[in-house]
């Protein structure tokens, strides 16, 4: 395949991940709208969920910024952007029950999270230097700089996928724990999942294009090999 047909998947996965940002955001305004059953913040049901799960000593904290919500492992913390922390919506909830889910990953040594934390320093490492070892190896006709430029990208590659199963295990724990610990009803259920489903697709959309640029540049080596 000529490697300039490649930028055609490349491009409609681009278009699929800012279709991904936009119905995440879209997804989170909308049940943003919706109160809750129980009336809990973000706070108070990610609280009542580590309890739950025998994380007491896990703080919570709020965070700037809108869907900056993440669970810290080095500093074991979950952190709420403001919206999730303080409000009482189907979409603070479920947003603050999936970080709490994997502060729960984190307790029980989740496999795939043992993996992604084992492999962060190096891929932080490789994903920073790739593109320009990729660069300079094609300007310069340094195709073995090239070729380790593309083994270090492929490690990124790796890690995004195997951040995959990591966010859907934290968000079909965090789904299964609302609904059996009286976090949400079987009402907020519907928009729990449709927000939870929308973060997910982000993920998904930048694995693709991620695997599709990778392909995009075996496909340019291999050609400029045979040149």
């Amino acid at each position: 395949m000529n490697s300039n047909l490649m930028y055609i998947p490349i491009i409609i996965a681009f278009a699929l991940s800012m279709w991904a940002q936009f119905r995440v955001k879209g997804t989170f305004n909308k049940f943003s709208e919706v109160p809750n059953t129980y009336g809990l913040t973000g706070r108070e049901a990610a609280r009542r969920m580590l309890d739950a799960n025998g994380l007491y000593d896990v703080p919570i904290e709020p965070v700037s910024g809108t869907l900056s919500d993440h669970y810290d492992p080095i500093k074991r913390v979950v952190r709420l952007s403001e919206p999730v922390y303080h409000e009482s919506s189907v979409s603070a909830v479920a947003v603050a029950c999936h970080e709490v889910g994997h502060a729960i990953q984190h307790k029980e040594a989740y496999p795939m999270l043992v993996l992604r934390h084992r492999m962060f320093p190096f891929v932080n490492f490789a994903s920073g230097i790739a593109p320009f070892m990729i660069l300079a190896g094609f300007l310069f006709g340094f195709f073995n700089l090239v070729g380790l430029g593309i083994v270090f990208f492929s490690a990124a590659v790796l890690f995004q996928l195997v951040t995959l199963p990591v966010e859907f295990d934290a968000s079909n724990r965090a789904r299964r724990i609302m609904l059996s610990n009286g976090l949400a009803s079987n009402q907020d259920e519907q928009g729990v999942a449709k927000v939870l489903n929308a973060a997910a697709l982000t993920y998904v959309a930048a694995a693709l294009v991620s695997l599709l640029e990778l392909a995009r540049l075996i496909l340019m080596f291999v050609n400029n090999n045979r040149d």
